[in-house]
């Protein structure tokens, strides 16, 4: 059930997305459930939502006797061929073939266009048997749609969902919207998109994924910064130097570059996962968990970024990105990017906030680098050794650690790096970490949009990043090559330096090993 703004002040007329919300505030969240999973044959569909559907059902959040689960695409096939098709793609360990059987006949698939009436009808109607075979109470019918489509046949699928196959039976309940990213190319793609959709759905109703908000460590960034009273009052421009928010990958397009090539790295990995990590990273205190006031100290942040500057900017584009045949010879398009946020307000004026994406590069991760700065009156002379540095890795071996300096053991006294360390792999032994598109399917279900993009939200990123697209698109900015296996473009890290951010030599964090 989406959440909605606090009702106290009744003289206030309420927008329509508040009297929608409201009007659902009773729905109840057990009953019969259909999942209708749009471009079941798809890649998406069968490695990331049906295994996170999978995962839910496996641990009890998706019960047998409520859910039943629909496939639809164009593919002519039978129910038991698409189940043959995603069975390799769940789990093979020692007690998952009776859960994997009992799972699979969840499933019952549908062939149709994205443009075709007859097939929206007859999903509708092996919906609605579903829902008559389980007895359902008046009230208690909840249908969500996940998009596992391209952006471009979002409308038309929209609209015929509305028309044909949207939950308006007797039984009452909801019908929810999930819709992947990319969303939109540029700021004019993305609100045509979201007023196409918009006219054909509440806000509520609608849930933009982002599966870097569904990561443990991402969803562990509210905590942090407001449940820990060391780092409230060094959180701001007086004590931080920068931040660094870095994906990296050490593999580049790998047969996808010429789908790749339409994004290029900003569009695929900056305007959304980096810039999300970075609303987190930089909002207020939230009044409170409520998913609308959260998001909306994340739009305040979005909306205080002030132009990129040309000279904050670096591109780059890896050597042999062009020999895949599916790229076109003159392509500019960056597979790498290091580019420098700032933020105008109290807490962050000065503050540079580093966004760094590349693919083939020398390492694999994703992390949040907030370095402190420099101690004064190092009567140590330590400053060379590095900075204070909280390091909070997102992908893969998942930690916390904080970077200080300490008395080297021995009878000099010298000054060493090391760190306070809480690796999730040692912590928790034994406690299996979710997977990013389990959690959010289980907040969709539950109605819980704080992990979800507000279409504000989308329009503020999509104005910070838009200018520098456009431009990169007619080839005014030129990426710069780099060789596969670096750290990208060396002007990439003439950028930080300039930055003020201050490498840290001879120090490496070495994940424990159990």
């Amino acid at each position: 059930m989406a959440a909605s703004s606090e009702w106290h002040c009744e003289k206030r007329p309420l927008s329509k997305n508040e009297s929608f919300a409201r009007e659902n505030e009773d729905v109840p969240e057990t009953g019969c459930l259909s999942i209708v999973v749009l471009g079941a044959s798809g890649d998406l569909a069968k490695k990331k939502t049906f295994p996170a559907l999978y995962n839910l059902y496996r641990q009890g959040f998706l019960r047998k006797n409520e859910v039943h689960i629909f496939g639809y695409a164009r593919t002519n096939i039978t129910d038991d061929e698409l189940r043959d098709r995603l069975r390799g793609y769940l789990p093979q360990g020692t007690g998952d073939a009776e859960y994997v059987s009992s799972f699979l006949q969840l499933i019952k698939y549908v062939s149709g266009s994205y443009d075709d009436p007859e097939g929206f009808q007859a999903l509708d109607n092996a919906i609605s048997e579903h829902e008559i075979s389980k007895n359902s109470t008046e009230g208690s019918s909840r249908r969500l749609f996940y998009l596992a489509l391209p952006p471009s046949v979002y409308p038309q699928v929209c609209k015929m969902i509305k028309n044909y196959s949207m939950n308006r039976s007797d039984l009452g309940g909801w019908t929810r919207i999930v819709v992947e990213k990319p969303f939109g190319r540029d700021l004019a793609s993305a609100e045509e998109l979201s007023s196409q959709i918009g006219e054909l759905f509440e806000e509520p109703q609608i849930y933009r994924i982002d599966h870097y908000l569904g990561k443990e460590l991402v969803q562990n960034l509210l905590v942090l910064r407001f449940a820990n009273r060391f780092f409230l009052p060094l959180w701001n421009r007086d004590n931080i130097a920068n931040i660094q928010i870095v994906f990296r990958e050490d593999f580049g397009t790998e047969g996808r570059g010429g789908y790749f090539d339409q994004y290029g790295i900003i569009r695929d990995i900056i305007q959304n996962h980096l810039l999300q990590v970075l609303c987190l990273v930089a909002m207020e205190k939230p009044v409170s968990l409520k998913p609308e006031h959260i998001r909306d100290e994340k739009v305040k942040v979005l909306q205080s970024v002030v132009p990129i500057q040309d000279e904050e900017v670096v591109l780059g584009q890896y050597d042999g990105y062009k020999d895949d045949p599916t790229v076109p010879d003159i392509s500019n398009t960056p597979t790498f990017a290091t580019m420098i946020l700032r933020i105008h307000n109290e807490r962050w004026e000065g503050v540079p906030f580093i966004l760094k994406a590349g693919k083939a590069l020398n390492s694999r991760k994703a992390e949040i680098r907030v370095q402190f700065k420099s101690v004064p009156g190092d009567i140590f002379k330590c400053e060379k050794q590095g900075r204070n540095e909280f390091v909070i890795r997102l992908q893969p071996s998942e930690a916390m650690y904080m970077k200080l300096t300490v008395k080297k053991p021995g009878l000099e006294m010298s000054t060493v790096q090391s760190e306070l360390d809480l690796s999730y792999r040692q912590r928790y032994q034994g406690l299996v970490i979710p997977e990013a598109y389990e959690r959010l399917i289980l907040d969709t279900i539950k109605g819980d949009q704080q992990h979800f993009v507000r279409r504000d939200e989308l329009r503020a990123a999509w104005e910070i990043f838009t200018p520098i697209l456009h431009r990169i698109d007619k080839g005014e900015y030129k990426s710069l090559p780099y060789k596969p296996g670096s750290r990208g473009p060396a002007e990439a890290d003439e950028l930080l330096e300039r930055a003020g951010y201050v490498q840290t030599h001879g120090y490496i964090w070495i994940p424990p090993t159990l």
